[in-house]
C-alpha cells in the first residue's frame, strides 16, 4: 500500500491532463529557480559596483578623473557610475557650448541622469514580473489539475457497484499532487519576489540620493567660469 501511494506511483498513474499540468508546473518551477539565482547574483553585483564607485566618488578624486575612467569602461561599471557619466557628459556638453545659465545646466544634467536612472531600473527589475506571475498563477494551475483529476476519478468510480475509501483515495491523492506541485512552484517565487522588491527599492533610493547629491555638487560648480577646452580639474565642490 505504501508503494502504491508513493508520489512517483501517483504521478505515473494520474490522468494525461493532470500529468501535463504537473509537467508544466515542474518546468515553471525550474525556470523560477533559475531566475531567482540569476537575480541574486545580479543584485549582489549591482550593490558591490555601486558601493565601490561611491567610495571612489567621495575619496576626493576629481569629477574629471572619475568621468574619464567611466567613459573608458566598456564593461564592469555599475548603475551609479553610468548615471554619473550620463549627468557629467550632458553637463560638460552644455559648458562647452558656453552656456552659463545655471537653470539650463542643471536641468540638462538632471534630465540625463533621470533617463539613465530609468534605464538602469528597467534592467534591475528584469524577471521580477515573471516571479510575480509564477507566484500568483501556479496555485491555480495546480488547482485546475486537482479538479480535473478528481472529476476523472469520480467518473471512473461511476461504473463500480461498491465504492470504498480504498477505491476513492488513490484517484483523489493523484489529483492533490498537482496542487502540491503548484504550491511548491509558487511559494519560493513569492518569497523571492518580496525580497527582491525590497532590495530593489533600497537600490533605487540609493541611486536617487546620489543623483541629488551629485546635482548639488554640480550646482556649486555652475558659477565657475568654463575653460576654453573640455573641462579640466572639476572637483567635488
Amino acid at each position: 500500500m505504501n508503494q502504491d501511494m508513493s508520489i512517483v506511483h501517483l504521478v505515473l498513474n494520474a490522468s494525461v491532463v493532470v500529468q501535463l499540468v504537473m509537467l508544466l508546473l515542474v518546468l515553471v518551477s525550474v525556470a523560477s529557480w533559475a531566475a531567482i539565482f540569476r537575480k541574486l547574483y545580479a543584485l549582489k553585483r549591482v550593490k558591490n559596483l555601486n558601493e565601490g564607485f561611491e567610495r571612489e566618488f567621495w575619496s576626493g578624486t576629481t569629477l574629471k578623473e572619475l568621468f574619464d575612467v567611466a567613459i573608458r569602461k566598456t564593461a564592469g561599471s555599475g548603475p551609479m557610475e553610468r548615471i554619473f557619466a550620463s549627468g557629467m557628459r550632458e553637463y560638460l556638453k552644455l559648458r562647452e557650448r558656453r552656456i552659463g545659465d545655471a537653470g539650463t545646466l542643471m536641468d540638462g544634467a538632471r534630465r540625463a541622469m533621470r533617463a539613465s536612472f530609468q534605464r538602469e531600473m528597467d534592467v534591475i527589475e528584469m524577471n521580477l514580473s515573471f516571479l510575480a506571475s509564477v507566484g500568483s498563477v501556479s496555485p491555480y494551475v495546480g488547482l485546475f489539475g486537482t479538479v480535473w483529476g478528481i472529476m476523472h476519478a469520480f467518473t471512473g468510480l461511476a461504473s463500480l457497484q461498491q465504492v470504498t475509501l480504498a477505491t476513492v483515495a488513490p484517484g483523489i491523492a493523484e489529483a492533490l499532487v498537482a496542487t502540491a506541485i503548484g504550491l511548491f512552484a509558487a511559494i519560493p517565487a513569492v518569497v523571492a519576489y518580496n525580497n527582491f522588491a525590497r532590495d530593489i527599492d533600497r537600490i533605487a533610493i540609493r541611486l536617487e540620493t546620489f543623483i541629488e547629491e551629485f546635482s548639488n555638487i554640480l550646482q556649486r560648480n555652475v558659477n565657475v567660469p568654463p575653460p576654453p577646452a573640455p573641462a579640466h580639474g572639476q572637483t567635488h565642490g
